[in-house]
């Protein structure tokens, strides 16, 4: 792409301010997820009873409706995210009460709205939203004392967290709560709202514990797996030691035709099995390439709101994949919850492609606002010299 530095519309402004290599890590990613969908789709597709290349093509779609979602959000300015925000976290809360009032009934939850033939799960959609919402509001929470920046953040909290436990959606309920108390911590609140907020955290999942069967049966079965059925996750487990370092090859994977979630719940699985070990630890690197990356961003912007806005999509990001990968190797309870980028799905695959978009938009070059320079080494050395020498 060719670009002059004179020209001053948006596009050429966007092309040298974006972060182009965390641009590019997630077009690797979607680009993964493209040809890995061949990978579980058609099986999956045809053992539903639907064309063969269903999932695939479905995935492609949503791929590109994504990427153009992405790009377009990058584009924004933080104020204009701000916004964004707060529009679709305000629409989220919206069709999460309508979901809970009219939804569909899906194997014991109310998560998805039925949208033109299509459906549509808004706690995903809105899970960027919240969290840029929450930065923003912890952030003004230290930096304005007449404005109940920190209640309105806790309103936030306890309203999107309730409608999705009321789903029930426990594991994206404590995905968000992670992600929040991270950023309440991050955002420098006093140690006793932090003593206060951990122990009410602590109690809230004894209570979830206590309350839902299936969170219960799901945490016992992991200790004991003879106390239930543990069948796709041991299956998703065998996946990585029949594909070995190097895989059984493109096709040649079983798992996928027996597992019912192949081509969202485990693709990880998948992967293993037909392109190995080797083939996972290099997403895994990418995944934390990217969450380091972005990280890295905020340890050098000097706006509280910046800082913790990506702080917080890139945890909300790197969590999300670290639970999906965890389960499918059996390292915690199973859980449905996708990968980002590779997993197949419509509302959730939007939402990452948001996410990145905000991530995008908040890490680029802005002059106005400036970078905190850090000392280099030998100039710190030469202030602790002259230091000393002053002492003596």
């Amino acid at each position: 792409m060719r670009v002059s530095r004179t020209d001053r519309s948006l596009v050429a402004e966007w092309w040298f301010t974006v972060d182009r290599v965390l641009l590019t890590a997630f077009f690797v990613l979607i680009g993964m997820g493209a040809v890995l969908s061949l990978a579980a789709g058609p099986a999956v597709a045809i053992k539903k009873g639907l064309p063969t290349f269903y999932f695939v093509e479905r995935h492609l779609l949503v791929a590109m409706a994504g990427t153009a979602l992405m790009l377009s959000v990058s584009l924004l300015s933080p104020r204009q995210i701000r916004r964004l925000a707060l529009m679709v976290i305000l629409a989220s809360l919206g069709m999460m009460v309508a979901v809970l009032v009219s939804g569909p009934e899906i194997n014991g939850a109310r998560r998805w709205l039925r949208i033109g033939g299509h459906s549509f799960q808004p706690s995903e959609i809105g899970k960027p939203a919240f969290v840029v919402l929450s930065a923003w509001l912890l952030a003004e929470s230290g930096r304005r004392a007449d404005v109940p920046a920190f209640p309105l953040a806790a309103v936030f909290y306890v309203m999107f967290v309730s409608l999705i436990v009321l789903q029930p959606d426990v594991g994206q309920s404590l995905l968000i709560s992670a992600v929040w108390g991270s950023l309440f911590f991050l955002s420098g609140q006093p140690l006793s709202r932090i003593t206060f907020f951990g122990l009410l955290g602590t109690s809230a999942f004894a209570g979830v514990y206590a309350t839902f069967p299936h969170v219960r049966g799901r945490i016992l079965r992991f200790f004991d797996p003879s106390s239930g059925d543990t069948y796709q996750t041991d299956r998703a487990i065998e996946s990585f030691t029949e594909g070995g370092f190097f895989g059984r090859g493109p096709g040649e994977g079983m798992i996928k035709t027996i597992l019912p979630d192949a081509h969202t719940d485990f693709p990880f699985a998948v992967i293993g099995e037909e392109f190995g070990t080797l083939a996972c630890l290099v997403i895994v690197a990418l995944f934390a390439f990217v969450v380091f990356r972005a990280l890295w961003h905020a340890w050098r912007d000097p706006n509280a709101f910046a800082r913790l806005a990506i702080t917080g999509l890139s945890l909300l990001f790197g969590l999300q994949a670290l639970i999906n990968m965890a389960v499918n190797v059996g390292l915690i309870p199973a859980k449905g919850m996708t990968l980002p980028f590779i997993s197949a799905g419509g509302s959730a695959y939007l939402a990452v492609s948001l996410l990145a978009g905000m991530l995008l938009s908040l890490t680029r070059r802005r002059a106005e606002a400036g970078r905190v320079k850090k000392p280099s080494f030998r100039t710190t050395m030469a202030g602790m010299e002259l230091g000393g020498a002053d002492s003596r």
